[in-house]
């Protein structure tokens, strides 16, 4: 039951429930990314934390993935990390910009807010550098 359960949750079901006994390499790269996450789901987690969840995914792949996490925002507590600006401005309510460099704020975050002010408005001057391309 969790196992169904938490492949509809991710759009799986119908595509695998054939197939459950099969080698999950024998899916696409967005049927695996999906996979990896009901994997997680079927943990009943508080919090789902994302490292560059489309990073190696065609445009189609990555948008059935960016919806996914769109239908689960409310259920859980979602972290993702992404250099894909695009992607966070799409996805995200909040926003953090952390800086790893040589200077005196490697390591930290610089900014933190909500995902419009961050893009629109941010504050510091490494965070507005980064968006606008001039860094980064």
């Amino acid at each position: 039951m969790v196992i169904e359960q938490t492949l509809r949750d991710v759009g799986l079901w119908e595509e695998v429930r054939d197939r459950l006994h099969t080698s999950a390499l024998s899916l696409s790269g967005g049927q695996q990314q999906r996979l990896c996450i009901a994997r997680a789901l079927a943990l009943d987690p508080a919090i789902l934390l994302m490292d560059e969840p489309c990073s190696a995914l065609d445009p189609i792949a990555s948008g059935i993935v960016e919806d996914l996490i769109s239908r689960l925002r409310g259920r859980y507590t979602i972290v993702i990390v992404t250099h894909n600006l695009a992607q966070a401005r799409r996805i995200a309510n909040y926003a953090a910009f952390f800086w790893i460099g040589e200077q005196e704020h490697a390591g930290q975050i610089i900014e933190f807010g909500r995902c419009r002010d961050i893009f629109e408005a941010s504050v510091h001057p490494l965070t507005t550098a980064y968006i606008s391309g001039a860094r980064g």
